[in-house]
């Protein structure tokens, strides 16, 4: 089996959920080729090249390609496609806006945010929120799907793939790239963070959002998280939300803060080794899948937990 795997990077580093997506490739089996379509994202195609399982890496590198907008990858990742039995990229944002617009090009059905690589065409994927896994089977002549990156460890360093230049069709340009709005932050990015913190609508305003899990996060190295309903509320931005129609996380510590786990969250945090779940409502549904769970006031307990980490540090 041939698979071609779309690289996700900032043309200078290749991200994180490239490197778990090409674990699901290995599953599959067979040679692994690696696209990375950028402008002069020559570093990435370098680190692609040396994960481990690499057979080859082909840099699409021009102008067209510096913000990856999805119609001129799609077009080329068609264009490539015929030479392969498979093409996989991250549950991304990315991901999610090029690859169906493969699929409908190829003519194929999407398999969107597989878990598990069953066989060389059959997937386990989550359905209903999350609440039910579905196996599904392809009939396609080429498989087209997405991967959900927490469901997969990082592939290992250690490979020594050749790079090859290629370039692709001309096609017209459909969207326009107008401005990139990050957040910079110092704390770890959500979705590969070890330890996530967050917090939901009852910590009432931004102000105590921030006042009282921003310290606490600070103290465990953590990233920072939000439910659907505390960004909705404003008390923080949406680049924070977890949840089905936020960021999926996996880290080995989730603390859930006044959070009271609506399956739309649940969703998105559920694979998380140890989950803490501090909330004043006993009968909350979050203690149902908590592995340890802390019924009492967050506008009490998050300052001493804070307090008590903060003396053992010192």
């Amino acid at each position: 089996m041939a698979i071609l795997l779309l690289a996700e990077h900032d043309n200078s580093t290749l991200a994180d959920a490239t490197a778990r997506a090409l674990t699901a490739a290995l599953q599959l089996g067979g040679d692994i080729h690696v696209l990375v379509a950028g402008a002069n994202a020559r570093s990435v195609a370098e680190e692609a090249a040396r994960l481990e399982g690499v057979a080859k890496v082909l840099l699409a590198d021009a102008p067209a390609y510096e913000h990856q907008l999805a119609e001129p990858v799609a077009a080329l990742l068609v264009a490539l496609a015929s030479s392969y039995d498979a093409v996989l990229a991250a549950s991304t944002a990315n991901g999610k806006s090029i690859l169906p617009r493969v699929a409908a090009l190829l003519d194929v059905m999407q398999i969107s945010d597989i878990v598990s690589v069953e066989g060389p065409k059959t997937f386990k994927r989550p359905t209903y929120a999350g609440n039910a896994i579905q196996t599904v089977q392809s009939a396609d002549p080429i498989i087209v799907a997405t991967v959900r990156t927490a469901a997969f460890q990082s592939a290992r360093q250690g490979g020594t793939a050749a790079i090859e230049a290629i370039t692709g069709p001309d096609s017209a340009l459909l969207a326009e790239f107008v401005e990139n709005i990050s957040v910079k932050s110092d704390r770890p990015e959500l979705v590969g963070a070890r330890v996530v913190v967050s917090g939901g609508r009852a910590l009432g305003s931004a102000s105590e959002f921030e006042r009282l899990l921003l310290p606490l996060a600070d103290q465990l190295g953590a990233a920072v998280g939000a439910s659907r309903a505390a960004v909705d509320s404003g008390y923080a931005p949406n680049t924070y939300q977890v949840g089905q129609t936020g960021k999926i996380v996996a880290p080995e510590l989730y603390i859930a803060a006044g959070i009271s786990g609506a399956i739309q969250h649940v969703a998105g945090m559920k694979d998380a080794k140890i989950i803490v779940a501090i909330n004043s409502d006993g009968d909350a549904p979050i203690f149902q899948i908590a592995d340890y769970g802390l019924v009492a006031d967050i506008f009490t307990a998050l300052p001493e937990l804070e307090a008590t980490l903060k003396a053992r540090a010192r």
